[in-house]
């Protein structure tokens, strides 16, 4: 008797390519394990035979192997129609079981889990007829029926934790081993295939050119359905000032999920959906858990001459809603609470030095994604630099909706006074969103990233393609940062005026912010509270305020910016350190917790992609995350509409004057609206 085996179950109906899958599968896996198959097909009791045959399997078959046991089993001779030869099967550390039904009902409590195939209804005839000739043909259709009548009443596709659409062109099982280890239930027995993952080379080639951005982005990755570009826009305006504000805004990184490596995650309500080329794996658990299990070890070595902070890894974008996980409650949103890509080659733009860096994983594709990737970039280098309107040229403008009215949003400003006034906050971020619907085809969500890119220039514009959904911000404030060596920074932002044409006028507002005495409170509030959330995976002494209340100038507005630095302990998580700061407490007041009871109270929506961050995390272990704001998030509904939405918000204080906190959260939409030919809606 040995220990229970890891049992993994590849069921599917008749042509799916099962055996296929299985039997390479098994050899990739024996790089590392013992690995026992086992093909349904031969236990089968005749033509007529799955539901008999599922039950000989899972009484003879799998019972046994699940005690680490034996399994002594009578085969199907298929030339006699009759009862076959004994067969012993034994166990193994993984066993892997396949054909139609091995992931039944009956079977289902005792494996480890299960994988579904599937293939169109064409293409699996085919391959079945081609795999075994006219001895199935006279029984294919007798066969199909009894598939449909036991998948009628046992819904194992729903079930699966592994789903495959599977292609005759042999990508199947390394997707199905980029995804697996990621189930709970597999992730000890599969530790050598993570561990593997942890000792990739990467390989990096600088190239002394300053590419048009944009340009290079769309030669790359207009066709990509999932990419990311992390777009510094602001890179090389003469504002903001120099030093940290400088610092933002030096790297530009763009990436979607092809190649070798390329995977992508989407989760919702503590259930992530993982896919990686034709395989798509779903885990149930907290984001921020899963995260932990994938990112925070360094897993490549850094050339030494690479400057950047980003060595490829997971970029995309964190919802608000991921709150449940951090002290706040649930909220279903219309959008994903996470979405994300893994990119296992990149082009990385230094600002600074006026370069291109092409990063990729060492892999069988590496060379020609280079060759492309280096064509595409010296032809964008000899490119006009991007010009353009900073407006979108639309059938019609949208017509935003507010989801408060102004008299609506008074009297919710008033309401946290009230709360404040209790003592159950001392400062409330308090939102709304305006929305509007349109035909999917009337909104390009490329040009008009482009002209929000030249009107809000910005550190941490980004543009983010995920499926369905589309995001372009325009975010001046970065949340969170951990460089590779531990160094932690948050930079909160918390005051905000308009710029004026005239050039006294702009000055004036600028100095008003700078001695606003409640933006200064609003601010130093939000300081504290991030002093205290970088504490909790900080070495003690070490959280220091290098900036306090300065002012950067943007194009649109004013800001009031401080610097919060502390360093994380060594062996902590970086997941949880993360965790521990968000949602960002810019957006949403102080003390943490019970300050978003409240605004879930006063809000009564959720905020989907606004509020929370965008960024990366990279496999050195460094992490550079912007809060989403100054955000349009477009979501195609997949029934030829689509909703626009873009949050809006400001800090509530006992002294807040109501009509004043009205303007501000229009004067924050007004670079995003007036890019779109759009107004504030009145009502």
């Amino acid at each position: 008797m040995s220990p229970a085996p890891v049992i993994i179950a590849i069921d599917g109906r008749s042509g799916a390519g099962k055996t296929t899958l299985a039997v390479e599968l098994a050899a990739r896996l024996r790089a590392h394990h013992k690995v026992s198959l086992f093909h349904l097909e031969d236990i089968y009791p005749g033509w007529n035979g799955l539901a008999a045959g599922i039950e000989r399997y899972v009484s003879t078959v799998l019972a046994p192997l699940s005690r680490g046991e034996a399994a002594s089993w009578v085969c199907w001779d298929w030339e006699n129609h009759d009862d076959g030869e004994p067969r012993v099967t034994l166990p193994a550390e993984i066993v892997i079981v396949e054909g139609v039904g091995a992931a039944a009902a009956a079977a289902r409590p005792l494996l480890s889990a299960v994988i579904w195939a599937e293939a169109p209804d064409d293409v699996r005839r085919t391959r079945a007829l081609d795999r075994d000739g006219e001895t199935y043909e006279p029984f294919w259709d007798q066969w199909a029926a009894q598939e449909e009548e036991w998948l009628a009443a046992d819904k194992v596709p729903l079930d699966a934790d592994v789903r495959v659409l599977n292609p005759a062109d042999g990508s199947a099982p390394a997707d199905v081993l980029q995804v697996l280890p990621y189930l709970p239930s597999l992730a000890p027995a599969l530790a050598p295939e993570l561990s593997a993952r942890r000792g990739l080379r990467l390989r990096a080639e600088r190239l002394d050119v300053r590419p048009d951005a944009a340009g290079l982005f769309g030669s790359l990755y207009g066709r990509s359905a999932n990419a990311v570009w992390l777009d510094s826009s602001n890179a090389g305006a003469p504002e903001p000032e120099a030093g940290e504000a400088a610092e933002r805004s030096r790297f530009s990184i763009m990436a979607d999920d092809g190649g070798s490596f390329g995977q992508s995650v989407t989760h919702r309500s503590g259930h992530s959906l993982l896919s990686a080329g034709c395989a798509t794996a779903t885990v149930q658990g907290p984001f921020f858990r899963w995260l932990d299990t994938v990112w925070g070890l360094s897993a490549v070595e850094i050339p030494e001459a690479y400057p950047g902070g980003f060595a490829l890894g997971w970029l995309g974008c964190l919802g608000y809603e991921l709150k449940r996980e951090t002290g706040g409650t649930d909220l279903p949103a219309p959008t994903p609470d996470a979405a994300l890509i893994f990119a296992g080659r990149a082009v990385v733009l230094d600002h600074a030095e006026g370069a291109a860096w092409l990063l990729a994983l060492d892999a069988p594709d590496a060379d020609d994604w280079l060759v492309q990737a280096r064509a595409a970039v010296e032809t964008a280098g000899r490119a006009a630099q991007a010009g353009g309107s900073t407006g979108v040229v639309l059938p019609a403008a949208p017509a935003f909706r507010s989801r408060d009215t102004r008299a609506e949003y008074l009297a919710k400003i008033s309401a946290a006074q009230h709360q404040i006034g209790e003592g159950n906050s001392y400062e409330v971020c308090l939102t709304t969103a305006l929305s509007a619907d349109i035909p999917a085809d009337a909104l390009d969500p490329w040009p008009t990233y482009l002209a929000l890119r030249r009107r809000n220039p910005a550190p941490f514009a980004s543009y983010l393609r995920l499926g369905s959904l589309t995001v372009a911000s325009t975010s001046p404030e970065r949340f969170l940062n951990i460089a590779a060596d531990g160094g932690m920074r948050a930079e909160p932002i918390k005051g905000t005026r308009r710029r004026a044409a005239d050039p006294a006028e702009d000055a004036r507002l600028r100095t008003d912010l700078a001695t606003a005495l409640k933006d200064r409170a609003e601010n130093i509030m939000i300081v504290d509270l991030l002093r205290n959330d970088l504490s909790h995976f900080a070495i003690p002494g070490s959280v220091t305020v290098s900036r306090l209340c300065a002012i950067e100038s943007y194009a649109t507005v004013h800001q009031m910016v401080s610097t919060i630095d502390a360093q994380l302990k060594p062996g902590s998580s970086r997941a949880e350190a993360v965790a521990a700061c968000f949602p960002a407490g810019s957006m949403t007041g102080a003390p943490k917790i019970s300050t978003m009871a409240i605004l879930d109270g006063l809000e009564g929506a959720a905020r989907g992609v606004y509020s929370g961050a965008i960024g990366y995390f990279s496999l050195n272990g460094a992490t550079d995350l912007a809060v989403a704001i100054r955000t349009l998030v477009i979501n195609a509904r997949g029934d030829g509409t689509a909703e626009l939405t873009l949050g809006v918000g400001g800090a509530i204080t006992a002294d807040s004057d109501p009509e004043d906190e009205y303007q501000e959260i229009r004067t924050k939409a007004f670079g995003v609206l007036s890019t779109l030919g759009a107004d504030f809606p009145d009502a």
